[in-house]
């Protein structure tokens, strides 16, 4: 997230769906997305950048440890579970302490969500890579699911990001350009068009997006005709002469 704007974090309560003024069915996620209080605020004088650091959750003390909590100590603050930076072009306005909710977006916009997937663990290539395996018979009972030849006669090494078994899962995502459906400010809720990654009660980190926006232009073709009341729509057609 390129864009130096202040988001939010939330966490992801599930997905469900919701029906248009037309009928159609729309597949939602629903976001529990703060309230988030600011924890710090670094200034481009003597940090070098200008960012504010937000605080989500809550986390009993005896779980933390006295460096971490004496961050909310210091500024008299419940000790909050998830911390996490925000660099802004101008900090003017903000201040410790401060909260900020779930109304700094609105419905319509579209925002950028990250979140952790899900841990698969070890993996071999076929549920990894989607990889089709070795032939069923020819008495290789023990080749179905095997990755095959790894290397070439020359180079005579294995090549540099071949795709081999491995750690499956548990890394970061960005989902892009997911619109806001709806906003509900007394509950803290944020409804989202489509999916996003991760499980339920998984940390999600709200941006505003930093894809384009492109508005859609609706150009009338209809022309009135002199001396009738309704409308034809303007027809164009070539003609061999």
């Amino acid at each position: 997230m390129n864009k130096m704007t202040l988001g939010i974090l939330g966490t992801k309560i599930g997905m469900t769906r919701i029906f248009g003024d037309k009928g159609t069915v729309l597949p939602v996620t629903l976001i529990q997305a703060g309230p988030c209080k600011i924890v710090g605020i670094k200034k481009k004088e003597t940090d070098g950048y200008n960012a504010i650091t937000l605080g989500f959750g809550e986390v009993k003390e005896k779980n933390l440890s006295k460096p971490f909590l004496g961050i909310f100590n210091k500024i008299n603050l419940k000790p909050c579970k998830w911390l996490k930076e925000f660099r802004l072009e101008s900090i003017n306005g903000y201040k410790l302490g401060q909260e900020i909710k779930v109304d700094i977006f609105k419905e319509g916009d579209f925002v950028d969500i990250q979140g952790r997937i899900k841990g698969k663990g070890f993996q071999g290539v076929v549920k990894r890579h989607n990889f089709g395996g070795g032939p069923r018979t020819h008495g290789q009972s023990d080749r179905q699911r095997a990755p095959g030849a790894i290397g070439s006669q020359r180079p005579q090494r294995v090549v540099k990001g071949k795709k081999m078994p491995g750690h499956m899962g548990n890394v970061l995502r960005t989902v892009q350009k997911l619109k806001v459906i709806k906003i509900v400010p007394e509950k803290n809720l944020l409804v989202v068009k489509g999916s996003v990654c991760g499980p339920n009660k998984n940390l999600l980190v709200i941006n505003k997006t930093v894809k384009k926006i492109k508005q859609r232009i609706t150009v009338s073709l209809e022309k009135k005709i002199p001396g009738k009341g309704k409308a034809k729509s303007q027809e164009t057609s070539t003609k061999k002469k």
